[in-house]
């Protein structure tokens, strides 16, 4: 999985791209054989911070283009949960004039679209497109940007109804950052489905990842179980929850599946690979020509799963039902 050791770093160098002048960033190279030069696309990825998850989703997003049999070129740049280089990202972006912007969460795709209404932009990582004025509407976009969204209605409902009704949870406690839009929309989700199922909810907010494992702390003693949604600064220190919540014996779910592999006890979600892999085939059918992204849908994520971790059940001393067997991992 890759790493980035800088703010802001470029894969391929911007000699990669026809930057400075007017002509389309497409390029064509021989093929040998009698269809004559095949074209090179240059995609500009912008990802907001180094993030298990969202590397997952870029992983997915290339191997789609890959699968297609699309030669491309990427300039790939992270700006490290800084919003000042997240902004200088995506106007390098455009200044170069790519074919196509991959943004890679939410302040990612909003400071492209902020920068161009010409050169298309895929998203994915985003939980509320409509709220965070990407897109006029699921169904029908608009504009130059579509993609795919982490938040299923059907998987927070599911999830939170297992918590009641398998763990006798009546207290869930979630943790989230305030200042990110797309965790503010989910929590409110969180919130109603509660309520329908007579269920209360505990809050902590956190500004930084440093505050994780304090925030976890504060909720001991108040709540029967942790659900954690798709925050960027959570997700990211998940092992601070996970400790928390082992020493404590309480169990914790996640809207995402990647952080099983780091201690979480169990999730009803997707994996974020999926979700890249999905905005990628988005991106085929808009590089091929084929649709406008005005013309594409923004897709929820389509492989929904249950699964939990066998080990952290062991740790916090959940008994496996003979049911649940088929969806352990190790």
């Amino acid at each position: 999985m890759m790493k980035w050791k800088k703010s802001a770093i470029t894969i391929l160098g911007a000699a990669l791209f026809l930057a400075g002048c007017g002509t389309s960033s497409k390029q064509t190279k021989e093929t040998g054989d009698s269809t004559g030069d095949k074209e090179i696309f240059n995609i500009g990825i912008t990802q907001i911070s180094e993030h298990p998850s969202l590397d997952s989703a870029q992983e997915g997003f290339k191997k789609a283009l890959e699968d297609a049999g699309l030669e491309v070129n990427y300039d790939i740049q992270n700006a490290q949960d800084d919003n000042s280089a997240n902004d200088t990202i995506a106007t390098n972006l455009v200044h170069s004039k790519v074919d196509l912007i991959f943004a890679n969460s939410t302040p990612s795709a909003q400071a492209s679209l902020s920068k161009t209404t010409d050169i298309p932009i895929i998203f994915t990582s985003v939980t509320d497109a409509v709220a965070a004025e990407l897109v006029q509407s699921m169904e029908k976009p608009g504009g130059n940007v579509t993609g795919t969204i982490d938040m299923h209605p059907e998987a927070i409902q599911n999830t939170l109804k297992f918590m009641k009704e398998e763990l006798g949870a009546a207290t869930i406690g979630t943790i989230y950052n305030a200042g990110e839009q797309n965790s503010r929309a989910q929590v409110d989700n969180v919130k109603k489905i509660l309520d329908n199922l007579g269920l209360k909810l505990e809050e902590a907010s956190v500004a930084t990842t440093a505050d994780v494992k304090q925030a976890a702390e504060s909720l001991i003693g108040k709540v029967d179980a942790f659900y954690i949604v798709t925050d960027n600064t959570v997700i990211k220190a998940i092992e601070s929850v996970v400790s928390v919540a082992d020493e404590k014996k309480l169990p914790l779910l996640t809207a995402e599946l990647d952080s099983l592999d780091r201690g979480a006890f169990a999730a009803f979600g997707f994996d974020y690979y999926d979700i890249g892999y999905e905005a990628g085939e988005i991106a085929v059918q808009v590089l091929k020509g084929e649709k406008k992204p005005s013309e594409i849908p923004v897709q929820p994520p389509q492989q929904l799963k249950l699964k939990m971790n066998k080990k952290t059940a062991e740790t916090i001393g959940v008994k496996i039902k003979p049911e649940w067997e088929a969806e352990l991992v190790e």
